[in-house]
């Protein structure tokens, strides 16, 4: 199995509001999602948790993509501007740092414009725990 078929059929949450990882390579990873009626807020835009479940996807990606299990032990996320119903969303995370223990990302939030709506840091802790898959994709 791959990881990102791993993460895809595995991580329940993101596969239950729709995101799926739709590109891993070493250091980067890309994720999608369409926004739906059920994931807007009481304002009628898209709730920033879709957002930040999107980004956290692809930060799982990058981060476990050296074969030691990673998990989030912080993130930030800034909201630039709302995403709107039917809106393509893509999350694109970049591996900053590949740190032993504490692996360090950078996570943009885009429509289907490329308008930046959100952006995420993350930073991530290694297990001393193999995370084993075939290969990226």
């Amino acid at each position: 199995m791959t990881l990102q078929e791993n993460l895809n059929s595995n991580d329940k949450f993101a596969q239950s509001i729709g995101a799926q990882l739709t590109e891993v390579r070493e250091g980067y990873a890309r994720a999608e999602l369409i926004v739906r009626e059920n994931h807007l807020n009481g304002a009628g835009v898209c709730q920033g948790g879709v957002m930040y479940t999107l980004a956290d996807l692809a930060f799982a990606a990058v981060a476990n993509c050296h074969g030691t299990l990673s998990l989030g032990i912080s993130n930030t996320i800034t909201f630039i501007k709302s995403a709107q119903l039917g809106d393509h969303l893509v999350a694109e995370c970049t591996e900053v740092v590949n740190h032993h223990k504490l692996p360090y990302c950078d996570i943009r939030v885009m429509n289907q414009k490329g308008e930046v709506l959100a952006v995420v840091t993350g930073l991530a802790y290694r297990m001393k725990k193999d995370f084993d898959f075939d290969e990226l994709m």
